[in-house]
Protein backbone atom coordinates (compact mmCIF):
# COMPACT_ATOMS: atom_id res chain seq x y z
CA UNK A 1 0.00 0.00 0.00
CA UNK A 2 3.04 2.29 0.59
CA UNK A 3 4.26 1.27 -2.27
CA UNK A 4 1.58 2.26 -4.13
CA UNK A 5 1.29 5.84 -2.61
CA UNK A 6 5.11 6.58 -3.22
CA UNK A 7 4.28 5.73 -6.32
CA UNK A 8 1.65 7.72 -7.29
CA UNK A 9 3.30 10.94 -5.84
CA UNK A 10 6.10 10.29 -7.70
CA UNK A 11 4.39 10.17 -11.04
CA UNK A 12 2.74 13.58 -9.58
CA UNK A 13 5.69 15.09 -9.09
CA UNK A 14 7.01 13.72 -12.39
CA UNK A 15 4.10 15.48 -14.17
CA UNK A 16 5.02 18.45 -12.83
CA UNK A 17 8.23 18.80 -14.26
CA UNK A 18 7.24 17.47 -17.57
CA UNK A 19 4.95 20.67 -17.40
CA UNK A 20 7.69 22.63 -17.73
CA UNK A 21 9.10 21.33 -20.74
CA UNK A 22 6.21 19.89 -22.63
CA UNK A 23 3.73 22.22 -24.87
CA UNK A 24 0.54 21.93 -27.37
CA UNK A 25 -1.08 18.70 -27.04
CA UNK A 26 1.42 17.24 -25.18
CA UNK A 27 0.58 19.92 -22.58
CA UNK A 28 -2.77 19.27 -22.31
CA UNK A 29 -3.03 15.55 -22.09
CA UNK A 30 -0.05 16.09 -18.93
CA UNK A 31 -2.60 18.47 -17.21
CA UNK A 32 -5.27 15.83 -17.41
CA UNK A 33 -3.31 12.75 -15.88
CA UNK A 34 -2.27 15.43 -13.06
CA UNK A 35 -5.70 16.53 -12.80
CA UNK A 36 -6.91 12.97 -12.66
CA UNK A 37 -4.61 12.01 -10.19
CA UNK A 38 -4.91 14.75 -7.61
CA UNK A 39 -8.88 14.31 -7.79
CA UNK A 40 -8.05 10.29 -7.06
CA UNK A 41 -5.71 10.31 -4.71
CA UNK A 42 -6.38 13.79 -1.99
CA UNK A 43 -2.95 13.13 -0.53
CA UNK A 44 -1.16 13.82 -3.35
CA UNK A 45 -2.10 17.25 -3.10
CA UNK A 46 0.42 19.24 -0.65
CA UNK A 47 3.24 16.95 -2.09
CA UNK A 48 1.77 18.30 -5.65
CA UNK A 49 1.74 22.21 -4.58
CA UNK A 50 5.22 21.70 -2.39
CA UNK A 51 6.51 20.60 -6.15
CA UNK A 52 5.55 24.29 -7.76
CA UNK A 53 3.12 23.53 -9.58
CA UNK A 54 1.22 26.90 -8.59
CA UNK A 55 3.69 28.93 -10.33
CA UNK A 56 3.57 26.78 -13.17
CA UNK A 57 -0.36 27.11 -13.70
CA UNK A 58 -0.15 30.18 -13.08
CA UNK A 59 2.05 30.80 -16.07
CA UNK A 60 -0.22 29.22 -18.27
CA UNK A 61 -2.48 31.49 -17.68
CA UNK A 62 -0.87 33.91 -18.82
CA UNK A 63 -0.44 34.12 -22.43
CA UNK A 64 -2.36 30.96 -23.89
CA UNK A 65 -0.07 28.83 -25.66
CA UNK A 66 -3.23 27.06 -26.95
CA UNK A 67 -7.05 27.30 -26.65
CA UNK A 68 -7.22 24.15 -25.27
CA UNK A 69 -4.87 24.44 -22.51
CA UNK A 70 -7.35 27.46 -21.57
CA UNK A 71 -10.17 25.14 -21.56
CA UNK A 72 -8.11 22.87 -18.73
CA UNK A 73 -7.86 25.84 -16.31
CA UNK A 74 -11.21 26.93 -16.77
CA UNK A 75 -11.73 23.01 -15.11
CA UNK A 76 -11.36 24.40 -12.15
CA UNK A 77 -14.01 26.95 -12.54
CA UNK A 78 -16.46 23.89 -13.09
CA UNK A 79 -15.24 22.19 -10.06
CA UNK A 80 -15.51 25.10 -8.17
CA UNK A 81 -19.68 24.86 -9.98
CA UNK A 82 -20.31 21.16 -9.30
CA UNK A 83 -18.09 20.15 -6.69
CA UNK A 84 -17.97 18.87 -3.17
CA UNK A 85 -18.25 21.87 -0.61
CA UNK A 86 -14.24 20.68 0.28
CA UNK A 87 -13.65 21.18 -3.18
CA UNK A 88 -15.11 24.18 -3.56
CA UNK A 89 -13.55 25.81 -1.28
CA UNK A 90 -10.45 24.35 -2.60
CA UNK A 91 -10.79 25.71 -5.54
CA UNK A 92 -11.79 29.29 -4.50
CA UNK A 93 -8.23 29.49 -2.89
CA UNK A 94 -6.47 27.90 -5.76
CA UNK A 95 -7.73 30.72 -7.58
CA UNK A 96 -6.83 33.35 -5.43
CA UNK A 97 -3.45 32.08 -5.04
CA UNK A 98 -3.22 32.50 -8.64
CA UNK A 99 -4.41 35.93 -8.95
CA UNK A 100 -1.72 36.98 -6.68
CA UNK A 101 0.98 36.07 -9.65
CA UNK A 102 2.07 38.94 -12.03
CA UNK A 103 1.26 37.31 -15.18
CA UNK A 104 -2.75 36.92 -14.40
CA UNK A 105 -5.14 38.33 -16.29
CA UNK A 106 -8.39 39.48 -14.86
CA UNK A 107 -10.46 38.47 -18.17
CA UNK A 108 -9.42 34.86 -16.40
CA UNK A 109 -12.27 35.52 -13.13
CA UNK A 110 -14.51 37.43 -15.14
CA UNK A 111 -16.96 34.81 -15.91
CA UNK A 112 -20.34 35.24 -14.61
CA UNK A 113 -19.87 31.06 -14.51
CA UNK A 114 -17.37 31.30 -11.82
CA UNK A 115 -18.89 34.46 -10.28
CA UNK A 116 -22.18 33.14 -9.93
CA UNK A 117 -20.20 29.62 -8.53
CA UNK A 118 -18.81 32.14 -5.77
CA UNK A 119 -22.26 33.45 -4.41
CA UNK A 120 -23.87 30.14 -4.32
CA UNK A 121 -20.85 29.51 -1.68
CA UNK A 122 -21.65 32.86 0.02
CA UNK A 123 -25.66 32.03 0.55
CA UNK A 124 -24.61 28.10 1.71
CA UNK A 125 -25.19 28.98 5.68
CA UNK A 126 -24.14 24.78 5.79
CA UNK A 127 -20.76 25.66 5.26
CA UNK A 128 -19.32 28.63 6.72
CA UNK A 129 -15.66 27.68 5.89
CA UNK A 130 -16.87 27.67 2.27
CA UNK A 131 -18.47 30.74 2.47
CA UNK A 132 -15.45 32.54 4.17
CA UNK A 133 -13.47 31.12 0.96
CA UNK A 134 -16.13 32.48 -1.52
CA UNK A 135 -16.15 35.98 0.36
CA UNK A 136 -12.41 36.19 0.24
CA UNK A 137 -11.78 35.20 -3.53
CA UNK A 138 -15.12 37.61 -4.80
CA UNK A 139 -13.53 40.78 -2.80
CA UNK A 140 -10.11 39.64 -4.59
CA UNK A 141 -11.55 40.30 -7.85
CA UNK A 142 -13.47 42.77 -6.94
CA UNK A 143 -10.48 44.76 -6.80
CA UNK A 144 -10.82 44.91 -9.99
CA UNK A 145 -12.62 47.84 -11.55
CA UNK A 146 -13.46 45.97 -14.80
CA UNK A 147 -14.97 43.21 -13.23
CA UNK A 148 -17.07 45.02 -10.63
CA UNK A 149 -20.40 45.85 -12.99
CA UNK A 150 -20.31 42.49 -13.98
CA UNK A 151 -20.61 41.41 -10.13
CA UNK A 152 -24.07 43.87 -9.57
CA UNK A 153 -24.79 42.32 -13.09
CA UNK A 154 -25.74 39.17 -11.14
CA UNK A 155 -27.73 40.42 -8.14
CA UNK A 156 -24.45 39.82 -5.89
CA UNK A 157 -25.41 43.45 -3.91
CA UNK A 158 -28.76 42.09 -2.47
CA UNK A 159 -27.47 38.33 -1.62
CA UNK A 160 -25.03 40.07 0.23
CA UNK A 161 -26.56 42.50 2.06
CA UNK A 162 -29.17 39.99 2.77
CA UNK A 163 -26.45 38.09 4.27
CA UNK A 164 -24.50 40.33 6.73
CA UNK A 165 -26.94 39.53 9.54
CA UNK A 166 -25.44 36.15 10.09
CA UNK A 167 -21.77 36.26 8.99
CA UNK A 168 -18.64 35.59 10.99
CA UNK A 169 -16.66 38.78 12.07
CA UNK A 170 -13.89 38.03 8.97
CA UNK A 171 -16.77 37.29 6.66
CA UNK A 172 -18.81 40.28 7.66
CA UNK A 173 -15.64 42.43 7.13
CA UNK A 174 -15.11 40.83 3.13
CA UNK A 175 -19.12 41.36 2.63
CA UNK A 176 -18.68 45.39 3.13
CA UNK A 177 -15.45 45.85 1.39
CA UNK A 178 -16.89 44.59 -1.42
CA UNK A 179 -20.25 46.65 -1.09
CA UNK A 180 -18.26 49.30 -0.52
CA UNK A 181 -16.38 48.69 -3.78
CA UNK A 182 -19.42 48.26 -5.84
CA UNK A 183 -21.03 51.55 -4.13
CA UNK A 184 -17.97 53.22 -6.05
CA UNK A 185 -19.91 52.47 -9.53
CA UNK A 186 -23.35 53.94 -10.56
CA UNK A 187 -24.76 50.10 -11.12
CA UNK A 188 -23.73 49.14 -7.41
CA UNK A 189 -25.12 52.37 -6.17
CA UNK A 190 -28.51 51.83 -7.51
CA UNK A 191 -28.62 47.91 -6.51
CA UNK A 192 -27.45 49.09 -2.84
CA UNK A 193 -30.73 51.63 -2.91
CA UNK A 194 -33.11 49.50 -4.35
CA UNK A 195 -32.23 46.98 -1.43
CA UNK A 196 -34.71 47.22 1.21
CA UNK A 197 -32.14 45.92 3.68
CA UNK A 198 -29.26 47.93 3.03
CA UNK A 199 -29.80 50.61 5.90
CA UNK A 200 -30.63 48.10 8.57
CA UNK A 201 -28.10 45.63 7.86
CA UNK A 202 -25.40 48.34 7.36
CA UNK A 203 -25.95 50.17 9.82
CA UNK A 204 -25.67 47.16 12.37
CA UNK A 205 -22.29 46.14 12.57
CA UNK A 206 -21.24 49.94 13.06
CA UNK A 207 -18.90 50.39 15.96
CA UNK A 208 -19.64 46.68 17.04
CA UNK A 209 -17.24 44.49 14.90
CA UNK A 210 -13.89 46.26 13.72
CA UNK A 211 -12.50 49.61 12.46
CA UNK A 212 -12.61 47.96 8.99
CA UNK A 213 -16.09 46.75 9.26
CA UNK A 214 -17.15 50.57 10.32
CA UNK A 215 -15.10 52.13 7.78
CA UNK A 216 -16.60 50.20 4.80
CA UNK A 217 -20.28 50.82 6.75
CA UNK A 218 -19.61 54.07 6.48
CA UNK A 219 -18.92 54.89 2.93
CA UNK A 220 -21.67 52.45 2.25
CA UNK A 221 -24.57 54.65 4.10
CA UNK A 222 -23.09 57.67 2.73
CA UNK A 223 -23.18 57.16 -1.17
CA UNK A 224 -26.81 55.38 -0.15
CA UNK A 225 -27.60 58.12 1.34
CA UNK A 226 -26.01 60.95 -0.67
CA UNK A 227 -27.69 59.28 -3.91
CA UNK A 228 -30.96 60.00 -2.07
CA UNK A 229 -31.78 61.57 1.47
CA UNK A 230 -35.37 62.24 1.15
CA UNK A 231 -35.59 58.35 1.05
CA UNK A 232 -32.97 57.60 3.31
CA UNK A 233 -31.91 59.80 5.56
CA UNK A 234 -35.21 59.29 8.10
CA UNK A 235 -35.01 55.63 7.85
CA UNK A 236 -31.32 55.32 8.50
CA UNK A 237 -31.85 57.33 11.42
CA UNK A 238 -34.84 55.21 12.42
CA UNK A 239 -32.69 52.61 12.41
CA UNK A 240 -30.37 53.90 14.98
CA UNK A 241 -27.45 55.58 12.61
CA UNK A 242 -27.35 59.37 14.22
CA UNK A 243 -26.51 57.32 17.52
CA UNK A 244 -23.49 55.08 16.82
CA UNK A 245 -22.09 57.93 14.57
CA UNK A 246 -22.09 59.98 17.58
CA UNK A 247 -20.14 56.94 18.76
CA UNK A 248 -17.84 56.84 15.74
CA UNK A 249 -17.23 60.63 16.62
CA UNK A 250 -16.15 60.05 20.63
CA UNK A 251 -14.47 56.98 20.24
CA UNK A 252 -10.36 56.72 19.17
CA UNK A 253 -11.45 55.87 15.53
CA UNK A 254 -8.88 57.62 13.09
CA UNK A 255 -9.59 61.35 12.35
CA UNK A 256 -10.75 60.32 8.88
CA UNK A 257 -13.05 58.64 10.03
CA UNK A 258 -14.62 60.83 12.53
CA UNK A 259 -15.15 63.42 9.63
CA UNK A 260 -16.95 60.92 7.49
CA UNK A 261 -19.21 59.86 10.24
CA UNK A 262 -19.42 63.65 11.13
CA UNK A 263 -20.21 64.71 7.39
CA UNK A 264 -23.07 62.10 7.74
CA UNK A 265 -24.59 63.05 11.28
CA UNK A 266 -24.87 66.33 9.31
CA UNK A 267 -26.38 64.80 6.74
CA UNK A 268 -28.85 63.09 8.65
CA UNK A 269 -29.52 66.10 10.72
CA UNK A 270 -31.01 67.86 7.76
CA UNK A 271 -34.27 66.87 7.93
CA UNK A 272 -35.17 67.19 11.78
CA UNK A 273 -35.32 69.67 14.21
CA UNK A 274 -32.95 70.47 16.69
CA UNK A 275 -34.72 69.23 19.52
CA UNK A 276 -36.20 66.02 17.25
CA UNK A 277 -32.87 64.94 16.30
CA UNK A 278 -31.84 65.14 19.64
CA UNK A 279 -34.03 62.52 20.83
CA UNK A 280 -33.30 60.38 18.29
CA UNK A 281 -29.20 60.30 19.06
CA UNK A 282 -30.28 59.54 22.69
CA UNK A 283 -27.48 56.33 23.44
CA UNK A 284 -29.94 55.04 25.49
CA UNK A 285 -30.48 53.36 22.47
CA UNK A 286 -26.97 52.84 21.11
CA UNK A 287 -26.38 49.16 21.20
CA UNK A 288 -29.86 47.62 20.76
Amino acid sequence: MMKRSEDVEGRARELVQCLKKVKGEARVQTLKELHKIVAAHPSVEKPVIDSGVLGILSSLLGPFTSHAVGSEISLVVDMLNEGTTKTKRKCARLIEVLMGAESFRFEIVSSLSLLVGLLRMVKDKRDPDGVSAGLSLLKTICSHDQIRSSIVSIRAVAQLVERLPDLSPNSLESALQILDDLAAIPDGRSALKDCPQTIPNTVRPLMKVSEACTRHALSILWAVCKLAPEEFVSLAVEAGLATRLLLVIQSDCPPELKKQASDLLKLCSLNYTATLFISKCKLTRTMQ
